[in-house]
């Protein structure tokens, strides 16, 4: 089983969704211009060149293999080996084109905004939580299955927009739940998609986002990553890798 690409609704505002563009209208235009995506760019460059040396170690631009993805995919048994570097690599590998260029089309469309609200390391480390988390929700829900793909990322980051958008408006009437909505839909209407994955990941980036904001104090504490912020990811962290080893554990 591989997780599918990210359900995607239509972009609106200036090729983007509109929970995305919400979220980066709140961004002052000195702190977009200050951080323009570096993070996001990068994550998705790594996850173009993994794709392509795993082209050309399988049998096709369709049909990525090799060595790489074989050391690299999360399975419950090799991760109950020893493997749990797993439950990182996982989420830079995709099963085909079209998984990786909506994946990745969906990582630059909610993953700029994103970085532009918290700035760039705690982008980065609530882009690296919600990867654990995802990956536990797919070892806890098929622990014996094939999984690749930045999806259960993505929708860490989708969590994050919630967050984000309900501390700066007071709701979760906005889009970014609708996003989330649309997107759950497609995660269970589709087979083959890591359910789990999808998830973990969003209960990662909603988890994670209310950390780096020291748990629900609003916007204004993303200014930096205190302790209780730094804490509080490095907890999730650590539950999703307890989760993954009690899931796996009997499987060697």
């Amino acid at each position: 089983m591989t997780s599918a690409p990210v359900g995607i609704r239509c972009p609106d505002h200036s090729g983007r969704p509109v929970g995305a563009a919400r979220v980066a209208s709140t961004v002052s235009r000195s702190r977009l211009g200050s951080t323009p995506a570096i993070v996001t760019k990068a994550l998705i460059a790594i996850n173009v060149a993994v794709y392509f040396v795993g082209v050309g170690q399988g049998v096709g631009i369709n049909q990525p293999g090799g060595r790489l993805f074989a050391d690299g995919w999360l399975y419950g048994p090799s991760v109950a080996n020893g493997d749990w570097w797993r439950l990182i690599t996982s989420a830079f590998l995709h099963a085909n084109l079209l998984h990786i260029i909506f994946n990745m089309l969906a990582l630059w469309w909610f993953g700029a905004a994103v970085e532009a609200a918290l700035g760039r390391w705690r982008f980065l480390a609530l882009y690296a939580v919600g990867g654990l988390a995802g990956s536990a929700g797919a070892l806890l829900a098929t622990p014996t299955a094939v999984t690749v793909g930045a999806s259960g990322a993505i929708f860490g980051i989708l969590g994050s927009m919630l967050i984000i958008e309900y501390q700066q408006t007071g709701s979760f009437s906005g889009n970014a739940l609708t996003l989330i909505a649309v997107n759950l839909a497609f995660t269970f209407a589709v087979p083959n998609i890591s359910i789990g994955g999808h998830l973990g990941g969003l209960v990662g980036g909603i988890l994670g986002t209310l950390a780096l904001s020291r748990f629900g104090r609003g916007h204004a504490a993303y200014g930096r990553l205190g302790a209780l912020g730094f804490a509080g990811l490095a907890a999730i962290a650590v539950a999703s890798v307890a989760v993954s080893y009690w899931k796996v554990r009997g499987l060697v």
